[in-house]
């Protein structure tokens, strides 16, 4: 065979770009007795006539028998991921080359016997979608690198723009916070002129009565009047003088004041453009950190040690969040989780699971949170029409009726296997009982909400110099029992119990309102005011601010103030109101960008402004001084929109 005729006929092939095993043997040229074993070879060159093969290390008498065509060969040929089955041939030589002769390298050319067969077909179809198939993954590859350098593009400036909308809303609050404490001073001073100008007035008129006086005298003393009438003269003209000094004093304040207080307004007005962009980054936070899968939500993002822990009080504040904004999809996720899937011992619901796949992180039972779940279960149902879990709210009010009905006085526990009794968990009860009678109109809520309130008035309500006790025979100031006692009774209530809803929010002003030092994970450091966990001078560690108690606080000043406008009472709902608007603005100055890579930069609010310090109250916070927490993050959005979640309205 020629040169030319052997180049004409391998172009009918197709060359592969991956080679498959093929395992031949050699038999007799009438197709009736095998001359060799199973011998291994590999695939070169396909076409639908026939295959070229390679063969390493060939017994040199089956190569002259190949090469002198004195022998056929019967194939099995392997397809990689193709076909289950090999495809079976016999095939007879078209040409032989040798590539080299010390390690017995060989290509031989073969034509089927059958060539027509399904399974040569089978190979060339195969071979075709191989050779076009690293191209269309190149492309793929090239398609999703694009995609991927595009998105990557998106989220870093996404990243960088979150962080900067941030960072522009505490400059303009530090920059307003200065230009207001200007413009205050400058007041004070334009005032305190004022005063001397009208003590001057007082003076120079003194002076003139005093100089009338001494005109009338003259006539007898003229020599002795005239020296003091020069004196008063003299004393007149200098008060004048200050008098003019001070006027022009008092014109420069009253043109500073002007420009003062056209910054003031411009700074005010950026700062609420830029809160409003803020609190939506704010709550997009929330939404990116549910799982799509278990519908949970992280707690902490920023935390090692439980950053995939998903507490179930949090997931009911999440729950509120969701539904306040009327995402009811992601709130309805959250709660089919717990209504069908969450494990539960004697009824209650685990304090934690984790985010990723639902399963217990933390076996403890507490009362308070289960109350929370059933807090949000019947706020969804209240605002979204949608009845669905309404039985799981009654599950939960059940399971607290039992642990209930346990107490002579009728106080709830903090859970089933423990003995000390919480105000903050009866509060919670009180407002849940409240709300299920509400929606179900059921006396047992009814009669399970009295109980509550009669037991809190015995054992928490019954001390003089401290308003509340943080449980019963705990005398310890807890924050949240103060803002939680206005939130869950409300002012009106309160007062029929002999409650001063006013002398509550002062004392716990009073005791447990802080300023504190906060180190922005940019390394700024700002002064900032808000609320601890407990009376600052009980705790060793100083002050911390804790964004959720201080959103707890700044809920509760809303509440007084729409009470005291509710009784036609406008001073008393404006200072309410100021100081709402006042510790809200302390808590934007919280808002930090989040540290998680799923986070993209979006607004959340940590814990406390120090990590990893003792509340006060049996528990640390987070470590890691840029965690974002849901409790803090929510509860804060909860303020934002004037939202009470103890309350159905």
């Amino acid at each position: 065979m020629t040169k030319e005729t052997l180049g004409f006929e391998r172009r009918t092939y197709i060359r592969l770009d991956t080679v498959f095993p093929v395992q031949f043997r050699l038999m007799s040229l009438g197709g009736d007795m095998f001359l060799s074993e199973w011998l291994q070879g590999f695939t070169n060159n396909v076409s639908t006539g026939g295959i070229c093969l390679r063969v390493n290390n060939l017994n040199p008498g089956f190569a002259e028998l190949l090469k002198n065509k004195k022998a056929k060969v019967s194939l099995e040929i392997e397809m990689p991921l193709s076909y289950k089955n090999p495809v079976l041939s016999s095939a007879h030589v078209a040409w032989f080359q040798e590539l080299h002769k010390k390690t017995n390298r060989y290509l031989i050319g073969l034509q089927y016997d059958e060539p027509n067969s399904s399974g040569s077909e089978r190979i060339v179809r195969y071979a075709r979608a191989k050779r076009s198939f690293l191209p269309a993954v190149c492309a793929i590859v090239v398609l999703l690198g694009i995609g991927l350098a595009i998105d990557t593009y998106i989220n870093v400036r996404l990243l960088r723009g979150n962080k900067q909308l941030v960072t522009q809303l505490v400059q303009v609050i530090q920059e307003s916070t200065v230009a207001k404490e200007k413009l205050q001073k400058v007041g004070f001073a334009r005032e305190l002129a004022l005063f001397k100008i009208q003590e001057l007035e007082a003076e120079i008129q003194k002076a003139e009565g005093e100089r009338v006086i001494l005109h009338a005298k003259a006539e007898n003393a003229e020599t002795e009047a005239a020296k003091k009438i020069e004196e008063v003269n003299a004393m007149l003209e200098k008060l004048f003088k200050e008098r003019e000094v001070l006027k022009k004093k008092v014109e420069a304040y009253q043109q500073n004041q002007a420009v003062m207080s056209g910054e003031v307004i411009r700074l005010d007005r950026e700062k609420t453009a830029l809160t409003e962009a803020n609190f939506k980054k704010v709550y997009q936070w929330l939404k990116i950190h549910q799982n799509p899968r278990t519908g949970l939500i992280m707690s902490f993002e920023g935390d090692s040690d439980i950053s995939n822990w998903a507490f179930l009080y949090d997931q009911a504040l999440a729950i509120q969040a969701y539904v306040l904004f009327s995402d009811y999809d992601r709130a309805r996720k959250s709660l089919e989780f717990f209504s069908s899937k969450a494990e539960k011992s004697n009824g209650f619901f685990l304090n934690a699971y984790y985010f990723n796949d639902g399963n217990p992180a933390e076996f403890i039972l507490h009362a308070g949170p289960n109350i929370w779940l059933g807090i949000a279960a019947l706020q969804y149902s209240y605002r979204s029409k949608d009845p669905q879990f309404i039985p799981l709210a009654e599950d939960i009010g059940r399971t607290i009726i039992a642990l209930q009905n346990q107490d002579p006085d009728g106080g709830v526990k903090g859970g089933p296997a423990v003995s000390w009794y919480a105000t903050e968990h009866n509060l919670d009860a009180y407002s849940f009982f409240n709300m299920l009678y509400s929606l179900t109109g059921k006396s047992i809520y009814l009669q399970a909400r009295d109980k509550v309130v009669n037991w809190l008035v015995k054992n928490t309500y019954n001390k003089q110099d401290i308003p509340i006790l943080r449980g019963k025979g705990d005398s310890t100031i807890a924050t949240d029992t103060y803002s939680w006692s206005i939130a869950a009774l409300g002012p009106g209530k309160l007062l029929e119990l002999g409650m001063d809803p006013d002398e509550i929010m002062a004392f716990a002003e009073k005791n447990c309102a802080v300023e504190v030092q906060f180190s922005r994970p940019e390394g700024k450091v700002i002064t900032v005011k808000g609320f601890d966990f407990a009376s600052q001078r009980n705790v060793s560690r100083g002050g911390v601010m804790s964004s959720e108690w201080t959103a707890q606080m700044v809920v509760s000043y809303n509440i007084m103030a729409d009470y005291y406008l509710g009784r036609n009472l406008p001073e008393k709902a404006k200072m309410y109101r100021n100081k709402a608007e006042d510790y809200l603005l302390q808590l934007s100055n919280l808002i930090i960008s989040s540290p998680s890579p799923s986070g993209q930069g979006e607004g959340c609010l940590p814990y406390a402004t120090s990590d990893f310090v003792d509340t006060g109250h049996g528990w640390m916070t987070p470590k890691g001084n840029s965690t974002g927490s849901v409790a803090g993050t929510a509860y804060t959005l909860f303020a934002y929109r004037k939202y009470n979640p103890l309350e159905l309205k």
